[in-house]
């Protein structure tokens, strides 16, 4: 698993309009191929009614899995530079389909293929890029004696920390990052004399800066 990665936010689209042709572009973050063709499906049924409907979509830690598609448009003009786009902009795990609707007017192949590249960008735009962080649950459980002085270390590390539940003691959910799990179990076991019960839980993602 990736230890962070750039991905989208939501579902979202993002219209504009060039030489009376209007250009939408949807995106969404998925986790599959056949989540980004249902996605695709979708959105042509949608827009069954659109001159074309051209898509991309990277997928995997490696971008394994990467398919663009013209629909119809000139041979590279419309799949290729949305595709392109999500590479520049460094996107895993999403699908993009910018909907054309002719507008009358010829755009050649140097102005489809900007214009579908500003179809990408309205998309990415509305869907939000976001980076995920990998993270892993480190549960720390110490008596109540304890709190404040952890509260206050792990705000002064900057150690981020999710749940707290009060019983007959305390157990905090700690979130460092995967690579930093190791160190932070160290350094919490020094900073409670050991005298904390530290177990880890699942990785789980999170979004950087929430």
């Amino acid at each position: 698993m990736l230890n962070r990665y750039k991905t989208l936010r939501q579902q979202a689209s993002g219209e504009i309009v060039i030489r009376k042709s209007r250009f939408i572009g949807h995106g969404k973050p998925v986790e599959s191929e056949a989540e980004a063709v249902a996605f695709i499906d979708e959105i042509k049924r949608q827009h069954r009614d659109a001159s074309h409907n051209c898509s991309a979509y990277l997928i995997g830690e490696r971008d394994e899995c990467q398919k663009q598609s013209d629909d119809g448009e000139p041979s590279g003009t419309a799949g290729k530079p949305i595709l392109e786009v999500m590479k520049h902009q460094e996107l895993k795990n999403a699908v993009i389909v910018v909907t054309r609707y002719f507008g009358g007017i010829m755009l050649g192949a140097g102005g489809l293929i900007r214009a579908y590249a500003d179809g990408a960008v309205a998309a990415i735009d509305a869907a939000q890029p976001i980076v995920k962080i990998l993270r892993r649950e480190v549960i720390v459980d110490v008596d109540y004696t304890w709190y404040g002085k952890l509260e206050n270390e792990l705000h002064a590390k900057g150690w981020k920390v999710g749940d707290t539940a009060f019983t007959d003691r305390v157990v905090m959910t700690c979130l460092p990052e995967e690579p930093e799990a190791e160190r932070f179990t160290a350094w919490m076991t020094d900073v409670t004399q050991g005298q904390a019960i530290i177990t880890n839980g699942n990785t789980k993602y999170d979004i950087e800066g929430e």
